[in-house]
């Protein structure tokens, strides 16, 4: 089965029934932009919650529950890969939690149900916690107020030249090209921990680390961390066009989030249009209808993009 990364968008757009066929010849993976997503359409219409649960309760009907897979929180993956705890980029779902037993003389791990599984399953009986609700409230108000141009000026900081980009193949080569670049090694690490935020007490033992290790490019050095600096330049200096992504639509920022998990991933699945038009740079071309092992999912009449991504 394919490891397949997916959005709401994408699970809005099935019936019940082929949510079960998507769930039985997938591996989806639930990243946690998507929770997130959802749980923010309980804020959807402040002053009629209970249209707001109905909505949540659709797609939480159609969650993937047989074999999906939740994903580690990208910034996390980064934060460990530039401390040395190397994140898989050949299609396997780094999972969070798990804890290890013994056997006898063998060991395994265990990985319990996932709170993201437990609180759609809550979802479906439309049981929803009070810090659900406030969470929802809370994010949705941030994205509203979520200022996009002033991300795009701080890119000059960077000594970036936005006038350049024309299309978002020349906004993604200069960002893979500002990451990839062998020059400069040590900006190219603080550019790292800059865009990715990275708590302050962690910035030594990542410098640290950095020179034990040689002080090699990034890419080398922390290969997640580098492709995460990648698709977050990439939609910064993207915001610089209108006419590419727009800076007024703060929604763009969770969209363009999807693309951090497309390493752990062979086929992304959404019928958004940012990502129809950002996903094939960063894994592949993209087809207007499913190859013949989607069909089975029924889906010929509401065919959502579908991007397969090399490997």
């Amino acid at each position: 089965m394919l490891t397949t990364l997916f959005d709401k968008s994408f699970l809005q757009s099935l019936s019940v029934d082929e949510s079960v066929w998507f769930d039985q010849h997938c591996t989806p993976i639930v990243c946690p932009v998507f929770y997130a997503e959802t749980l923010a359409d309980l804020a959807l219409t402040p002053n009629n919650p209970a249209f707001a649960e109905r909505e949540v309760s659709k797609i939480a009907d159609k969650f993937p529950q047989m074999s999906g897979y939740p994903c580690v929180n990208h910034i996390v993956m980064a934060i460990g890969d530039l401390l040395g705890q190397t994140a898989p980029m050949d299609g396997r779902v780094p999972i969070p939690g798990g804890r290890y037993v013994k056997s006898g003389e063998r060991i395994g791990l265990v990985f319990d149900e996932s709170p993201e599984a437990l609180a759609f399953v809550r979802w479906q009986r439309r049981e929803f916690l009070a810090l659900e609700r406030l969470y929802a409230s809370g994010f949705r108000r941030a994205l509203a107020e979520l200022d996009l141009a002033a991300q795009r000026d701080a890119l000059r900081s960077f000594g970036i030249d936005q006038t350049v980009i024309k299309s978002l193949g020349d906004a993604k080569a200069t960002a893979t090209g500002i990451v990839t670049s062998d020059d400069k090694r040590y900006e190219r690490l603080r550019i790292a921990v800059i865009l990715l935020n990275i708590a302050t007490h962690l910035h030594e033992p990542v410098s640290r680390r950095w020179h034990e290790s040689g002080c090699p490019p990034l890419a080398k050095f922390a290969p997640y961390a580098a492709y995460a600096v990648t698709v977050e330049l990439f939609f910064q200096i993207a915001l610089a066009n209108p006419n590419l992504i727009s800076a007024d639509k703060p929604s763009n920022r969770m969209d363009i989030a999807y693309l951090f998990y497309l390493p752990f991933s062979q086929v992304f699945m959404s019928s958004d249009k940012l990502h129809r038009k950002c996903a094939p740079l960063s894994c592949g071309k993209i087809s207007n209808s499913f190859e013949a092992w989607t069909l089975k999912l029924t889906l010929e009449n509401s065919m959502p993009t579908t991007s397969r991504c090399p490997k």
